[in-house]
């Protein structure tokens, strides 16, 4: 068991959901922060100190999340018989 996985197991929460995953997509992204936003709203009210710590999780979660990929394109010149 990680670090993230025993969080996840006493808090209750799951940490990429506060700070994301590697190689998610700008909708994907957007999903999770809406869902993250609505599950912060009732820690707040429920548990302030673990609202506080999800808080930190998404001001921590480097952005973007989502290395840029290399695109290698080749010239094919194709000659055809006469």
């Amino acid at each position: 068991m990680d670090s993230g996985q025993f969080v996840e197991l006493a808090l209750g929460v799951d940490e990429e959901l506060f700070a994301g995953v590697h190689g998610e997509s700008a909708i994907e992204r957007q999903a999770r922060l809406d869902v993250a936003h609505a599950v912060l709203a009732d820690l707040r009210r429920e548990d302030p100190e673990l609202a506080a710590y999800a808080e930190r999780l998404l001001r921590m979660a480097p952005v973007p999340l989502r290395f840029p990929a290399v695109v290698r394109r080749t010239v094919s010149v194709e000659r055809v018989a006469a």
